[in-house]
């Protein structure tokens, strides 16, 4: 079957499905109209919608019509929820939800989602396995994946392939290539305890602030002394709160931070390395330091060479080499990550930069030339039929 073609037939489709979802955002675990819109047209399609009680995200699967008995399952994921963002982009399909703005493009994710079940329904005799359809909420949460994990979506799946529009790669090249593709995230609260006393006697107190800042300091000889300097790594503490007033000794700080690595042996020995350098910096000082830590999703990282290949090859068939983008590894995360720990999973990118198009994922201007959508849609559809096909061989 020509994905290709029938990607350019639906495409008028795929548009209108994403300027709907863009005038309607909605919050991580809010996005119950969301789900609603989906699940109405996935039942257009004939196709039985399954969801999660108490929470939106929906899947729906499309059954091969040459499928065997203990054939193959392959899971397509797109993400759903919006940021907070005033939207400034004066689109005639602009958000209709004050403060609330499609501004990392899950509305295009939808969008390309359900054009590849318009595409794989019309084709559905001839595949030889299974699909899985999975609209996910809250991955700007950075667990929502992890949810998703517990409800048992990976359940009977054996692959799954997921995509990112990326405003700072080139519009329409797809991106798949193997190898570390975004970082982990992890955060932590830093719990500093001193003794107030008044600004004129510090002798009498213990300064929690001459204490916080010891910590910040000392926290980035973990990237310079403890990390390969070959591995990525950052260590930032993005807020410090403390103190009651200018001639008081502070008796309290608490720093807010964040972790970030592409070795998921690094990251392993980040929170001990943290806890170290707090609670003994802090008694330095006389102060005391707690450390709370909390996991967030891993690196995203593309290791499984057979849908390595499948994806490269896939991507090649629609477009061409030329067809292909490169992208840097990032320091960004995606909670995608949770998948790709517990079933084999790749992860793509669509590029949507041009000289129009130029504001960055998160940005309250972000837009893509809509012509590049179908692209996301037949490399959702051509990378299930494959995958597929690959397991009869």
């Amino acid at each position: 079957m020509d994905i290709k073609a029938l990607s350019e037939k639906y495409e008028r489709y795929i548009i209108e499905q994403r300027r709907w979802f863009h005038a309607h955002p909605e919050l991580s675990w809010e996005e119950n109209e969301t789900t609603e819109a989906i699940a109405a047209e996935l039942e257009k399609m004939g196709l039985k919608v399954e969801r999660f009680e108490g929470h939106p995200g929906c899947t729906a699967m499309i059954y091969g019509g040459k499928a065997q008995p203990n054939c193959k399952t392959v899971a397509l994921r797109a993400d759903i929820d919006a940021l907070p963002v005033e939207e400034k982009t004066e689109l005639p399909f602009a958000s209709k939800n004050k403060g609330v703005m499609h501004a990392c493009g899950h509305d295009i994710h939808i969008a390309m989602l359900l054009g590849a079940a318009k595409i794989l329904t019309e084709i559905s005799d001839e595949l030889t396995g299974n699909v899985k359809l999975f609209f996910q909420a809250a991955e700007e949460t950075c667990h929502g994946a992890e949810y998703y994990v517990a409800q048992g979506v990976l359940d009977g799946v054996d692959a799954m392939y997921g995509q990112h529009i990326w405003a700072n790669m080139d519009a329409p090249l797809l991106n798949v290539e193997p190898g570390v593709r975004m970082a982990s995230c992890d955060n932590f609260t830093i719990r500093v305890e001193g003794v107030s006393t008044h600004g004129s006697s510090p002798n009498l107190g213990v300064d929690a602030i001459v204490a916080a800042s010891a910590i910040v300091m000392n926290l980035q000889t973990i990237v310079s002394r403890n990390n390969d300097p070959l591995n990525p790594l950052v260590v930032t503490v993005g807020k410090i709160a403390g103190g009651q007033r200018f001639n008081i000794i502070a008796n309290e700080v608490v720093m807010e931070g964040t972790c970030r690595t592409h070795s998921r042996e690094m990251r392993g020995k980040i929170e001990p390395l943290l806890r170290r350098v707090c609670e003994d910096t802090a008694a330095t000082f006389g102060a005391k330091a707690t450390l709370t830590y909390e996991a967030f999703p891993g690196p995203v990282i593309n290791d499984n060479e057979k849908l390595n290949r499948i994806a490269h090859d896939a991507a090649v068939k629609l477009y061409g080499e030329e067809g292909l983008g490169e992208l840097p590894k990032m320091m960004g995360s995606e909670d995608y990550a949770y998948y790709m720990e517990r079933i084999p999973a790749v992860f793509g990118f669509l590029g949507s930069r041009d000289a129009v198009h130029c504001y960055s994922n998160h940005n309250d201007k972000y837009d893509v030339d809509e012509s590049v959508m179908k692209r996301g849609a037949a490399m959702h559809a051509q990378f299930a039929m494959d995958f597929l096909n690959s397991a009869m061989e």
